[in-house]
């Protein structure tokens, strides 16, 4: 089920009403920080945009019971501002799991960005949920692909947890967009990811950043999202690179204990200045 965004309650209000058991989850991607904070990405300061964020977060969203962080966290990989991104996420106050991106260095992230309640953990149980973070990451590759050992471990944690509803993320896009210039970067091997989704009943959703743009589906009764960045958004249905004027946002979702996903999408009312329409990379 998916609120309607025309909606006047906020998601704190939904959080409020739902039954024992639910978990209330926010979902944070590509978030491309810097080592310099002032340093934008088409034009877009990053690192303030993601506080801009954090901060409607706070009013319309928080608390959480967990924090999902799906990858191009650092843009360039550097260890401060995985360090910084880490003193952000801490502002959350919850427990956060964070995966990579074609962006990141998985070393240098994890060294620099896990503490007591920042884990790069790949199988988390909570309540009634099994929360699996994979790695689709190929380094030096923007495109994605899911190793033997990530679908190993996908398949393991799936039928260790059959009794438990299971949300899985990564960061490529496993489905075609309808824009070649991204889907051209997607994940390479979604039938070897659908074919171990397809032999476990009890997954419920399939959670992905990457692609920058608002995707809201299903398959085979599994919901398909894919979430909007915390700065630039990318134009959907075009096949070359352009900028879309959308402004930064974030997700959030409801998980309920017998199994159903509630889900929506936040966004900055204004996009923030500077914004660079005529970009022709990132």
């Amino acid at each position: 089920m998916t609120a309607a965004r025309d909606r006047k309650v906020s998601p704190a209000d939904i959080f409020s009403e739902l039954p024992a058991g639910s978990l209330r989850v926010l979902q944070i991607t590509d978030t491309h920080l810097y080592a310099d904070a002032k340093k934008r990405l088409a034009g877009l300061a990053t690192d303030h945009s993601l506080c801009q964020l954090l901060q409607l977060a706070q009013t319309k969203i928080l608390p959480v019971d967990l924090a999902l962080v799906t990858g191009d966290l650092v843009h360039d990989a550097s260890a401060s501002g995985y360090q910084r991104l880490k003193q952000h996420l801490l502002t959350l106050n919850t427990q956060a799991y964070c995966i990579p991106g074609n962006h990141d260095l998985n070393p240098v992230m994890r060294n620099n960005i896990q503490c007591d309640s920042i884990s790069t953990d790949t199988v988390s149980r909570h309540g009634n949920w099994v929360l699996i973070m994979l790695d689709s990451t190929i380094p030096g590759k923007v495109e994605g692909q899911l190793s033997k050992e990530q679908l190993q471990l996908l398949s393991s944690g799936l039928e260790e947890h059959k009794d438990y509803h299971a949300l899985v993320s990564l960061h490529h896009h496993p489905i075609p967009l309808g824009s070649a210039w991204i889907d051209n970067v997607a994940l390479k091997n979604p039938d070897d990811l659908f074919s171990i989704l397809d032999q476990h009943k009890h997954v419920r959703g399939l959670l992905w950043g990457h692609a920058h743009q608002l995707y809201d589906g299903e398959r085979n009764g599994v919901k398909l999202m894919g979430s909007p960045s915390t700065c630039i958004q990318f134009k959907p249905h075009q096949d070359d690179f352009g900028i879309h004027q959308s402004p930064p946002g974030l997700r959030w979702l409801a998980l309920l204990p017998e199994g159903k996903i509630m889900s929506d999408v936040e966004y900055l009312k204004d996009t923030p200045s500077g914004l660079d329409l005529g970009s022709v990379g990132y």
